[in-house]
């Protein structure tokens, strides 16, 4: 195989290592900007499906207002690693960073069908009226650290960070 064939089989594999370790997370920094340009972040709750996040927020909350404002997003989900050397050595977080575009849907009930089967967990009953779900579609390439390695790598940087586009075929 050429040189270029085994860069993108790769690209494709990382990338779909990635969407599974997302698929796996439930809690991410979501990032955003005010009308005014203010930077604000916040933790959320969410969760992947046919690769776009969704998330639940308040239909009053500043995430629904700035971000159905601007429509621009960063995220960062923190991948959780486990074992004993986590605890005794100062190794950070595996990380999968990305920026994406964001549409606000309104609040109501969801429309039925296999997405909404998957996203229902996210939208407890009681709240089902007052919650509206922000749809995140990756774009560009996910920054990750430490994702796929054993952690004595990800104490050293070069190792640790790579780049991989968010589809795998760029």
């Amino acid at each position: 195989m050429e040189a270029t064939v085994l860069k993108a089989i790769e690209r494709q594999d990382a990338s779909e290592m990635i969407w599974r370790a997302l698929a796996k997370a439930s809690f991410a920094v979501l990032s955003h900007v005010t009308p005014a340009g203010e930077p604000r972040s916040s933790g959320v709750v969410f969760r992947v499906v046919d690769r776009r996040m969704y998330v639940a927020v308040a239909e009053d909350s500043w995430k629904a207002r700035h971000i159905a404002a601007n429509g621009r997003v960063a995220v960062t989900v923190p991948v959780r690693r486990g074992g004993i050397m986590s605890l005794l050595l100062p190794i950070p977080p595996a990380t999968i960073s990305f920026a994406g575009a964001a549409v606000v849907h309104p609040a109501g009930p969801l429309p039925a069908g296999p997405v909404a089967d998957q996203l229902r967990p996210l939208l407890p009953p009681q709240r089902l009226a007052s919650c509206c779900l922000i749809e995140i579609v990756p774009r560009g390439d996910f920054v990750t650290y430490g994702v796929g390695l054993p952690l004595m790598q990800m104490r050293i940087p070069d190792l640790a960070r790579a780049r991989v586009p968010v589809s795998g075929r760029e």
